[in-house]
Formats: C-alpha cells, sequence, structure tokens
C-alpha cells in the first residue's frame, strides 16, 4: 500500500509540474522580402528606360516565385480545367496558337489571345485597350464566362484553404488573408519579369554584329524602316511596338467594334491594340481577329490589302489608299527580317515554365 501511494504522489507531482510549465512560444513569422530587378541589356534602358513599376506593387523574389505558381494554377478556373498558361504558351510567346481561345464550357473567345512579352512598359491591355494596368489584365480572365468562368471568392477560398499558399502569400505579401488583389499582382510580378531582348536583331543592331545578317534580312530591315513603313507603328525602339491604340485599315465596316465597344465614341471604331513584333514568327494567326495565318498574308495586307475608306484610320497610314505595292523580292525580305525577331532563349526559358 505505501508503496502504491508514493507512486500515486510522485505521478500527481509530475503531472502538477507539467501543468504549471509555460508552453513555448510559436517563433513569429518573419516577412523578409528580397527585392528583385528585372535584368535587361543596356541598350532597353537607352531606349525606353527602366521598366515601370507600381509603388503598391514593387517586384520581389518572393512575389515572381508565388506568380509564376499562379499562372500555372488550374484552382483558378471553375472546373479546375484551366490556368494562365492554357492561352499563354511559353513555345508561342506566351500566345495561343488557336485562331480563338476555348474557355472551361466549351465556347469559344472573339478574339487572339495576345502574346505576354516585355508588357512591364505597357500602358494598356487587351485588344480594346480596356486595362491600364497589368494587375487589371490578370484579374479578367478568371471571371469572364467563355474563359475561366470563376468568381473571384471561390478562387480566394480554394486558396486560402489550400496547403500551401498561405505560406506563399505571406512571404510575398506578408500576409496569409488572401484576396483578389493580392493574387492578380502576384501575376503581373511574374509577368513583368518576362522579357525577350536576345534575338538576332538584338545582336545584328545593337551588338553590332554585322556577321548574323543575311543580305536579305539587311534589305528587310532597310524595308521595314523605310518604303514598307513598319516603324510607324512597330518603332525598332527594342519593343517593337508604340504602346498606343489604333485602326491599321482592316476593314471598311468594322464588325468589331475594338476601342469603341469599351468607350462608346465612334471615332475609336475598328481601333486596336498595337501588338509588338517580336517573336512573330511564333505568334500566327494574326490580327485581333485571326484572319492571318501566315507572315506572307500579313506582309501582302499591308502592301495592297489596307481599306482608304476604313472608319477611323490612322494617321500613321495616310499613303495606303494606293497601297505599298511591294513586289515579290521585297515581301520575301520583309518577312525574312520579321523572323530576325524570335528569341529562342525566351522561348525556352525554364524561369518561366511550369514550377510543378
Amino acid at each position: 500500500m505505501k508503496k502504491g501511494l508514493v507512486l500515486l504522489t510522485v505521478a500527481t507531482l509530475i503531472i502538477a509540474l507539467h501543468a504549471c510549465k509555460k508552453e513555448e512560444p510559436t517563433p513569429a513569422k518573419i516577412y523578409d522580402p528580397t527585392p528583385l530587378t528585372v535584368e535587361v541589356p543596356a541598350f532597353v534602358k537607352t531606349y525606353v528606360g527602366d521598366m515601370p513599376i507600381p509603388a503598391d506593387n514593387p517586384m520581389t523574389e518572393e512575389g515572381v516565385a508565388l506568380g509564376r505558381i499562379l499562372f500555372y494554377e488550374k484552382m483558378l478556373s471553375n472546373d479546375r480545367s484551366m490556368n494562365c498558361a492554357t492561352c499563354h504558351k511559353q513555345e508561342n510567346a506566351f500566345d495561343d496558337p488557336r485562331p480563338f481561345s476555348q474557355g472551361t464550357n466549351g465556347a469559344f473567345g472573339d478574339r487572339n489571345a495576345m502574346a505576354i512579352i516585355n508588357v512591364g512598359w505597357d500602358k494598356i491591355f487587351f485588344w480594346d485597350g480596356r486595362r491600364n494596368t497589368l494587375e487589371g489584365q490578370a484579374h479578367d480572365p478568371v471571371t469572364n464566362p467563355i474563359e475561366m468562368a470563376n468568381t473571384w471568392p471561390e478562387v480566394v477560398s480554394r486558396l486560402q484553404n489550400s496547403a500551401k499558399y498561405p505560406d506563399l502569400f505571406f512571404k510575398a505579401f506578408g500576409t496569409t488573408t488572401i484576396d483578389s488583389n493580392l493574387v492578380t499582382k502576384a501575376i503581373a510580378q511574374f509577368e513583368r519579369t518576362m522579357v525577350s531582348f536576345n534575338s538576332k536583331f538584338d545582336k545584328y543592331f545593337y551588338q553590332k554584329d554585322s556577321t548574323v545578317f543575311t543580305e536579305q534580312e539587311k534589305r528587310g530591315l532597310t524595308l521595314f524602316s523605310g518604303k514598307a513603313m513598319c516603324n510607324m507603328c512597330h518603332l525598332t525602339n527594342t519593343l517593337f511596338t508604340d504602346r498606343d491604340i489604333r485602326n491599321n485599315g482592316l476593314d471598311v465596316n468594322p464588325v468589331d467594334g475594338g476601342l469603341m465597344k469599351f468607350t462608346g465614341n465612334p471615332s475609336d471604331k475598328g481601333k486596336f491594340k498595337v501588338p509588338t513584333l517580336r517573336n512573330i514568327e511564333v505568334t500566327a494567326p494574326y490580327m485581333h481577329d485571326s484572319r492571318f495565318t501566315t507572315l506572307e498574308q500579313v506582309v501582302e495586307f499591308y502592301s495592297s490589302g489596307v481599306k482608304p475608306n476604313s472608319p477611323n484610320l490612322d494617321e500613321h497610314m495616310p499613303d495606303f489608299g494606293s497601297g505599298l505595292n511591294l513586289n515579290t523580292q521585297e515581301k520575301a525580305d520583309l518577312v525574312a527580317f520579321l523572323k530576325t525577331l524570335s528569341d529562342q532563349t525566351f522561348l525556352t526559358d525554364p524561369k518561366f515554365s511550369d514550377p510543378n
């Protein structure tokens, strides 16, 4: 009996001491993001300056890493079958090789997806220019009924209840509370890293390596900046776009109103964003409605197909009434030059690929 009593007393004391012992506090999470600068060649800054970064969305390694994961995250779509990369494929310069992208309900859009190249310098987004920030551009496809067809509350709920995302958002933004604003900020950060300045053209024009161009490509460059007048809108300023919105004379009576669908202003009818020509070789089909399947068709249009009576025809195209009338050799030369804008490093860079 005495032995049992002693054991019971000892056990009681151990329990009491354990109860009095203070629990060790859980170490507080530390928010310490790593600033990130998008590296570009010196000539880019000379011609177009530093990439403008929003004050409320500074670039960080953690933010970009999160954005990359979200870019490939299928929880963004209603049935978990689509992500951003479904319609923006790296091998196509983050464009869609299909004439029109297909949404989760099987329906097709009515405009060709736009490539994601050097968008950090852009000031308008979508073919109709309805968004003026990259964050805004990242917002819309999720709720578009013929794209991902989801709702932001549902997306946020899925991410919030996942095992990995709260911690990733804390590392990127200092909070485990996820919202749509932070999702689009992260995706925008990742998209700003998608820079492409390592083409044959860059080696020839900016790095002064005269050996990389053929004689035909040299003739094409001369045409591009001269007789063909391409550089009036697709400036040879490294971006190959003036980042504006214009009517290039596709139709006398445009079926798609372009900017007018957004503003309601008849003077905006037929105006569309001027896309970059970088990596144009792999971004077919061409124009907002995918009407051209080859670069040869595009060049033929500008040579003899521009509609001078198209409403609001852009002022940069005053001489197209009679057409450029390029000859067969000139057309081939121009196409050859356009292909020098391809950047294989960009199209295969593993830092842009699916991290999963």
